[in-house]
């Protein structure tokens, strides 16, 4: 027993000479504004991951209907990822809400040639109300490819 104390002191002062556990790394994270007044960014990327505000196809002069609504907003959120070095083959999930889950077929066929292999995750929510009387909109979030 008197030789287990010293031994038992001596692991005891290992113990506490052993490096202490290092702060976590800042994750990367880049804003992507709006601009003006809007209390959102279009877009935040941490590290590989980059989350879309949900996007909106309204148009004043161009076709309306649901299918040309979900075309638009496609193209948006295409272009989005695009300029922020991702693709559309590289979206993980996306959540559509709707404005009448009636139109939830008429949106799919639309939503469906963007995602024709591999289609990711996804969530459809009808809503009562959107900004700019929207049939649709979409969030998605994809990765860098990196």
């Amino acid at each position: 027993m008197k030789r287990l104390i010293p031994l038992l002191s001596v692991f005891v002062l290992v113990g506490c000479a052993a490096p202490q556990a290092q702060d976590a790394p800042e994750p990367d994270v880049e804003y992507y504004p709006f601009g003006g007044s809007a209390p959102l960014s279009e877009a935040v990327r941490v590290g590989d991951m980059i989350y879309l505000s949900g996007k909106l196809g309204l148009s004043r002069d161009g076709e309306q209907g649901i299918q040309a609504e979900t075309r638009r907003t496609m193209e948006a959120i295409k272009s989005s990822l695009e300029e922020k070095g991702s693709s559309m083959a590289h979206v993980v999930k996306c959540t559509v809400f709707l404005a009448d889950m009636a139109e939830w077929g008429a949106m799919n066929e639309i939503y469906r040639e963007y995602f024709p292999e591999n289609p990711p995750a996804r969530s459809a929510v009808g809503v009562n109300g959107m900004a700019g009387n929207a049939r649709v909109e979409i969030e998605c979030m994809a990765t860098t490819g990196s």
